[in-house]
């Protein structure tokens, strides 16, 4: 990559579109430089050099309004915290009413039975089963700090069901969507670590979000105000 020299001791990457106008305040140890945005340049760049204990640092803001410095997504929180920040990119505020406008007709309501949701929990505990096992039997390195996390499920869903069976109702078999997607998890975590991992994260994040106020709203209309264990964790979930 071509660099310019602003003087001895400063370097900084340069591209076609980079168009530098100018600097001053170099004895102040800070430069602004001014580029017009583009696609190719969508956020601020940090361009740092070591001087002994000492830093130059240049900003490059865009011309047509001054850009705050800030972090890149999870840079300093980790992994969920950057997947956190694409997840809710990928679900733009204006979505809910799009769907809506585009809608023939009314959205289907659900029709919650014990019977339809004793299907969900037993799927779920397939999954989970697998997640697990996977996660803790596998020598894959980056998947050790996925074990023991507190957001294990398979164990809590096992109570469930035995509280149901208790009840009187029958525990169903698990359905082939369960079992399709277990082996699927099972092809993944072999063969395409990266995408395990962001499997592992969705299974997680959608049973502590989204997944806690769909079994609100089922014990409220189905089981009487009954907390499963399926939705208890020890501690501070958000921690």
């Amino acid at each position: 990559m071509a660099t310019s020299r602003l003087n001895a001791s400063c370097r900084f990457s340069t591209s076609r579109r980079l168009d530098c106008e100018g600097y001053v305040g170099l004895s102040a140890r800070k430069v602004t430089v001014r580029y017009v945005r583009t696609v190719a340049a969508p956020r601020c760049h940090l361009v740092q050099r070591a001087n002994e204990d000492r830093a130059l640092v240049v900003n490059a803001a865009g011309t047509a309004k001054e850009m705050p410095n800030k972090n890149y997504p999870g840079e300093r929180k980790g992994f969920v915290e950057e997947m956190r920040l694409v997840v809710i990119k990928m679900h733009p505020k204006d979505l809910a009413k799009e769907v809506k406008r585009e809608s023939n007709g009314p959205v289907s309501t659900w029709e919650f039975t014990v019977e339809r949701y004793l299907k969900f929990l037993v799927d779920s505990k397939l999954v989970f089963d697998t997640l697990e096992r996977l996660v803790h039997e596998s020598t894959v390195p980056a998947y050790a700090g996925l074990k023991n996390t507190g957001l294990e499920r398979s164990a809590s869903l096992g109570r469930d069901l035995e509280w149901f069976k208790e009840q009187g109702y029958e525990i169903p078999e698990s359905m082939a969507p369960g079992k399709v997607y277990s082996q699927y998890l099972k092809d993944i975590a072999e063969k395409d670590p990266p995408a395990f991992i962001c499997h592992f994260y969705n299974i997680n994040f959608a049973h502590s979000a989204g997944g806690r106020k769909i079994g609100t709203m089922v014990s409220e209309k189905i089981l009487d105000h009954k907390e499963l264990e399926f939705y208890k964790w020890d501690g501070q979930l958000s921690e």
